[in-house]
């Protein structure tokens, strides 16, 4: 009798990756409800039990892709935290905008993002992943803004919880205009905010 040969790390996130891309891709053309487990093995062009192994449920599939998307926005706002001096608050929102940027296209999360929200509201296992979420996100952001503090960057009676949400909401803010609108464009939005920043100084 032979050994079955063990399968390697690297195949198994090839094959996951896979998986999610195909999943994305039947998401963000026919919509979370018109999918179905049988479009997304098709268009991965995997074996039923290939799939399943990974995902047992499109639940699962969605809460993979929103992982990957706050996943990217925790590690550069992380990548930022660790800096020494901090960056200016508006470049970190700067940072996390660029992100956002990148995943608006048509294979980019974000787009599935706008989905994400409306099924949270049915899912209460969904919401509660996307509440855990934004709560790590805001989180850093008020971090964020208790070093600014130290630096003299935002004046040391503000309340860090309340401008730390106020600045993630920023970030939705911007990329939800784009997705449906088409607009503003980055640079202009940041410039927006600044002109705000200043009239409120």
């Amino acid at each position: 009798m032979y050994p079955v040969p063990r399968v390697s790390e690297h195949h198994l996130a090839a094959r996951r990756r896979q998986i999610v891309d195909a999943a994305r891709r039947c998401f963000v053309r026919d919509g979370f409800h018109r999918t179905t487990m049988q479009d997304v093995i098709a268009e991965a062009g995997l074996s039923v039990g290939a799939v399943y192994r990974y995902f047992p449920s499109k639940a699962d599939l969605i809460t993979a892709i929103a992982e990957e998307a706050v996943g990217g926005v925790e590690g550069i706002l992380a990548d930022l935290i660790r800096r020494d001096p901090p960056p200016p608050l508006l470049d970190a929102l700067d940072r996390a905008l660029e992100y956002a940027e990148a995943q608006m296209g048509d294979d980019g999360v974000l787009r599935i993002a706008i989905q994400v929200w409306g099924e949270a509201q049915r899912d209460p296992a969904l919401a509660a992943f996307v509440a855990r979420a934004y709560d790590g996100i805001r989180s850093n952001f008020e971090t964020l803004v208790r070093r600014a503090q130290r630096t003299g960057e935002v004046p040391p009676d503000a309340d860090p919880q309340a401008v730390g949400a106020a600045l993630f909401a920023l970030v939705p803010g911007w990329f939800l205009q784009c997705i449906l609108t088409g607009r503003p464009d980055r640079a202009t939005y940041l410039a927006g905010v600044r002109a705000l920043l200043r009239s409120g100084a």
